[in-house]
């Protein structure tokens, strides 16, 4: 080898060397530019809110309040949006990058436009007032709950859990009332049916979106010409669907446009299902034309409901959950611009505003992480899975507030994914037996096979139950001891 072609040889591995290392700096860089872009967030809030206010101790106390209202703002972004689309990303019916701008959007929409007015400040009845007759003490024991809530949901997001921000925020005001006026300060029926719904809210949805799914492989799936069922069958689910999201929407979504008992909003709902059905009758048939009698087919039929879907839901989580992890924030505000405190309360606009934008942020920051595990990596999702999961979610709703039972749509959607995959690991099980005695009467599967053929990740499941479990406790220890802490130093 001449001098040369040596030197040239050395040039390229040296060029090599720098390629490597320009793209290990931007791999590490990237979530530097994530983090500092919330940061600019966090500083824009705090600004914007000292604007509002005149000088003195209430102006810092709110700013400090809404600096932290902010952080709880990206991290509901981040955490709980995943629940309404991961399941359209994992089906392949929206790319990542769609998904988040689609919830961004709707998200906002929904806290902006439907956003409740007013909020329970003390998270649904869970501490008296009346027991927190201090108004510094009260102040404090908000901004505990408001800080032990963003910690927690960010340590859930970290760790990949999907928890529900609104039972943080329950946790976190049960915690800093117990520490400020004692255990007779808790309304502890409320707590005991927040508790009844950890269990209630996953196994509904579950069930319901197992059903859906059971329904569509006997109706749809498993028939000998698959395109004439699902003429039949996908417009019904349409107008299912249609009248679930009007009635939920109606229920949950609108209280600042119009107050709608659930009686009125299920007749809307009828009226909207029967629209809709009449509606995708002939896109369906004029859709379906010319398609080969194949899955495949069926899914292409399912994707943009499922689109639709979760768009709604998003509009729907915006309007409801936002004015419930903002609560504690609207309740500082109050008191530091009126000098008392109050069960409800109104959220200013501003507020509103710093959650509807704290949600797009975390969201488009840092939520691909939990789109991905409720989407994929729970179980293998479809159109058709992802379909009965939003379908279940709205139902769940409008069955718990007939039952007047207090449930989380976090809870609701990510039990929809879990029932999904069991009922698709009971299903698979089922017909496997059914093959085997046939061929082979008799004969067993090893348990190696058997755990092989698992359809539900195990260790994401109990990962995430576990999460639920420990939320309210978690994010009530985390607050006593934050607002002994802020009560010793500002009290």
């Amino acid at each position: 080898m001449t001098d040369n072609n040596r030197q040239w040889k050395t040039l390229d591995k040296d060029l090599g060397r720098i390629g490597h290392l320009e793209y290990a700096a931007h791999y590490i860089a990237r979530p530097m530019v994530g983090l500092g872009i919330a940061l600019a967030f966090l500083v824009l809030a705090g600004l914007g809110a000292g604007l509002l206010f005149g000088a003195g101790q209430s102006n810092m106390i709110v700013v400090a309040a809404a600096i932290v209202g902010a952080y709880m703002a990206l991290n509901i972004g981040a955490n709980d949006v995943a629940n309404n689309m991961g399941p359209a990303v994992g089906a392949n019916a929206l790319t990542l990058g769609g998904a988040i701008v689609i919830a961004a959007i709707c998200e906002s929409a929904g806290a902006l436009l439907a956003g409740g007015d007013v909020v329970s400040t003390i998270s649904k009845g869970i501490i008296d007032p009346a027991s927190v007759q201090n108004e510094n003490v009260f102040i404090w024991a908000m901004m505990a709950a408001l800080i032990s809530s963003a910690l927690w949901v960010n340590l859930a997001t970290w760790v990949g859990a999907p928890v529900s921000t609104t039972h943080s925020v329950v946790g976190g005001v049960m915690g800093a009332g117990i520490a400020a006026a004692g255990l007779t300060a808790v309304n502890w029926p409320s707590m005991g049916k927040i508790a009844a719904s950890w269990v209630i809210s996953p196994v509904l949805g579950g069930v319901i979106a197992a059903a859906f799914l059971a329904f569509i492989k006997a109706r749809i799936i498993y028939v000998d010409d698959k395109i004439a069922a699902a003429r039949r069958w996908v417009p019904v689910l349409i107008g299912i669907m249609a009248g679930a999201f009007t009635s939920y929407l109606a229920v949950k979504g609108l209280k600042k446009i119009v107050s709608v008992e659930l009686d009125l909003a299920l007749l809307i709902g009828l009226g909207a299902a029967v629209v809709f059905w009449a509606i995708s009758v002939p896109l369906i048939r004029r859709q379906s034309e010319g398609m080969e009698n194949r899955n495949k087919s069926l899914k292409a039929l399912f994707a943009i409901p499922l689109v639709i879907s979760a768009a709604l839901l998003s509009f729907a989580h915006g309007a409801n959950d936002v004015a419930n992890a903002v609560g504690p924030l609207a309740a500082i505000v109050h008191a530091g611009e009126f000098g008392g405190f109050a069960g409800e309360v109104n959220i200013p606009m501003w507020v509103m505003v710093i959650g509807a934008f704290g949600i797009s942020f975390g969201l488009m920051l840092f939520g691909p992480k939990l789109i991905r595990m409720v989407g994929g990596q729970i179980t293998k999702l479809n159109p058709m899975r992802a379909y009965c999961v939003a379908l279940s979610a709205a139902i769940t709703v409008i069955v718990a507030s007939w039952l007047g039972l207090p449930v989380s749509s976090t809870h609701i959607a990510v039990g929809g994914v879990f029932g999904v995959g069991f009922f698709r690991e009971w299903h698979a099980e089922k017909r496997a037996r059914e093959s085997r005695s046939r061929r082979h009467p008799g004969k067993r599967i090893a348990p190696e096979e058997r755990r092989r053929r698992k359809l539900v990740r195990r260790s994401h499941f109990l990962t995430i139950v576990a999460a639920w479990i420990i939320t309210v406790p978690a994010a009530a220890l985390l607050s006593g001891v934050i607002f002994v802490v802020l009560n010793a130093l500002f009290v």
